[in-house]
């Protein structure tokens, strides 16, 4: 069973979505993250003189997930952040990760800007703005593992602060079971052709998995004006997995191409099925309907 994590966060100015910042006990990482509007403020920050790297992030109906993300690093953020918030205009929040006793170098945090590069591709997520995919340092052994271990604690906590471009899929051994791993769950519809796979990951995301077989074309209209409203948010969200590429048409039906993260199995299922979908009950495994597996342990 997964461990708890202790992670402290300070809303600077007492405002939810203002400047946030975030630690983990015993972490030497530091976590800043602010909107834009308040960078001025952000720049008078002693973070602002570290050496660290940083995530650009805006909303964008073209990007994967509807993100761009741009992932940097420097030595000078003062400067660097006066840079971009002339030069690109896409970003409405950003996040700078740096070094609480600045024991890191210029090859640690080159390290780490190709790695959150190399893991966000991965992910796909976000769509990323970096023109060029730097190379991995080359560290120590001993180095690498420090910064492997600096990588796998950014990916608790990007999440909390509602970052989720380098969250990828946890990879585990085949031999090893996991209790609390979520089984694969079934959503199939013969007459459509529709025969999807989804996962629990991370612990809460509904995921349905790559190679799923979904609808090709979102056809459901609705007649009251609540359902049109409804159905209208899922069209647009098939559309936009179409657009990006995480559906591939393939005759009539679309293929996943990665895995894609939902808010809930009724969304997931929705997108797949071309129609609403009570996802709790509409989702299967081999112990019954989704409500089953996540409703365990709840009546014991």
């Amino acid at each position: 069973m997964s461990r708890g994590q202790h992670i402290e966060l300070f809303l600077v100015d007492g405002t939810a979505g203002g400047i946030t910042t975030a630690e983990i006990i015993g972490w030497t990482g530091h976590v800043l993250a602010w909107p834009r509007p308040d960078l001025a403020d952000v720049l008078k920050r002693p973070e602002a003189a570290r050496n660290g790297v940083y995530l650009l992030l805006g909303e964008s109906e073209d990007a994967v997930g509807g993100v761009r993300c741009y992932i940097g690093k420097t030595e000078n953020f003062a400067a660097r952040f006066s840079q971009h918030d002339r030069q690109k205009d896409f970003w409405n929040r950003a996040v700078l990760v740096t070094s609480k006793d600045d024991s890191f170098n210029e090859g640690h945090w080159g390290y780490l800007e190709a790695r959150l590069i190399e893991l966000a591709t991965a992910a796909k997520r976000v769509s990323l703005d970096n023109q060029v995919s730097p190379q991995v340092k080359r560290l120590s052994e001993a180095q690498a593992s420090d910064m492997e271990s600096f990588v796998d604690r950014l990916q608790t906590v990007l999440p909390v602060l509602g970052v989720n471009a380098i969250r990828t899929r946890p990879v585990r051994p085949a031999v090893v079971a996991v209790a609390d791993e979520s089984p694969e769950f079934s959503l199939v519809q013969k007459k459509t052709g529709v025969d999807a796979c989804a996962q629990v990951l991370n612990g809460s995301e509904f995921t349905m998995l790559a190679g799923s077989r979904v609808i090709a074309q979102w056809t459901g209209e609705g007649k009251a004006e609540t359902t049109r409203r409804a159905y209208a948010g899922y069209r647009a969200m098939h559309e936009a997995l179409i657009a990006d590429g995480s559906i591939e048409i393939q005759g009539s039906v679309g293929v996943l191409t990665r895995d894609v993260p939902f808010n809930s199995p009724s969304t997931a299922g929705a997108v797949a099925l071309g129609r609403s979908c009570n996802g709790r009950r509409e989702w299967t495994w081999s112990g019954g309907m989704y409500a089953t597996w996540e409703d365990r342990g709840v009546n014991d």
